[in-house]
């Protein structure tokens, strides 16, 4: 199939996985429990809107990280970001409970803006051909702040409050007035597609960078901040979900090559479909109770990783 057609093959897709999770859920338009258009708008709306974005942002956050680390192996949620950002929500809770949530918003961007800077710092420290090496550091370090947030969350009986941002997310609890935040998170990630350019530049290292004119510090706080952006907003809405940024990116390269700008729509495409999709074989498989997608995304995320690692091993054979 030629690649030009790949982007509205899956927006094609996503339109119909739309159409049925406005029609699937627990309750029904004819239940009498509620009004069809207060369903629909309160709920099923916002829950699809919830899972497109969630998807498209964290696959195309996925693509950022990859460049400016130079790692293929890596994403938001390998690399400690969203641990970080859980411990800023938590900081802000015990000093500042009543605080509105914008300035939670703010206050979970600046923590996973400084946990994405600290994984770029130690990773500088590491040999460069293995790359193994650096999701390897990432998980270590998100461990090591994952174990300080729910110690303090233990002492200080926040620990229920803090799981359900570490745990694998959900969209159960989705309706309007609770998933708005996310739209930011769309945002911030059709902003990496206007900067793509200058992502694909810098993967090429910061002394080739340097001179086809771009300055690589400011592109590298550029996606940094496109991290903690969309890893905050979604950590605060529903929760992390991990492979996203990690699977997709691999999948679409493989298949469109490293034209950074072709592949990022549908790279969120992709995003949005998978995420999507497992949130509505979650409302399927044990109907009218719900796995959490975020479980069904770790499920086949794990599964599809373990593909791309087989592959890889035999085309380098």
């Amino acid at each position: 199939m030629p690649t030009r057609l790949l982007w509205p093959l899956a927006a094609a897709v996503l339109g119909l996985l739309a159409i049925a999770s406005l029609m699937i859920g627990a309750a029904s338009f004819e239940s009498g429990q509620t009004s069809a258009e207060t369903l629909l708008w309160v709920s099923r709306v916002p829950r699809t809107a919830a899972a497109i974005l969630t998807g498209a942002a964290l696959a195309v956050s996925g693509v950022v990280m990859q460049q400016i680390v130079r790692n293929r192996f890596v994403e938001p949620a390998t690399a400690g970001t969203p641990e970080a950002a859980a411990a800023g929500l938590l900081a802000v809770t015990l000093i500042a409970p009543g605080a509105p949530i914008w300035v939670k918003m703010a206050v979970a961007a600046l923590a996973a803006l400084g946990g994405a800077v600290l994984f770029a710092a130690l990773i500088r420290r590491l040999p460069a051909r293995e790359v193994f090496l650096v999701p390897l550091a990432g998980l270590i370090l998100a461990g090591v702040i994952g174990a300080g947030v729910t110690f303090v969350a233990w002492e200080t009986d926040l620990l229920q409050y803090v799981s359900v941002w570490l745990m694998s997310g959900e969209f159960s609890g989705v309706i309007a007035g609770r998933y708005e935040l996310l739209w930011i998170a769309g945002a911030a990630a059709a902003l990496a597609w206007f900067a793509a350019d200058r992502f694909a530049i810098l993967g090429l290292g910061p002394e080739a960078a340097t001179a086809l004119g771009l300055n690589p510090r400011a592109v590298l706080r550029l996606g940094l901040g496109v991290v903690a952006l969309v890893t905050a907003m979604v950590v605060v809405s529903v929760g992390m979900f991990p492979f996203v940024g990690l699977i997709l990116p691999n999948l679409v390269t493989r298949v469109m090559g490293d034209n950074l700008r072709a592949a990022l729509p549908v790279v969120a495409l992709g995003g949005a479909i998978f995420v999507l999709g497992c949130d509505i074989l979650g409302r399927v498989l044990i109907h009218p109770y719900e796995i959490p997608a975020g479980t069904i995304v770790g499920v086949l995320g794990a599964l599809a990783f373990l593909w791309l690692l087989w592959r890889g091993d035999r085309d380098a054979g």
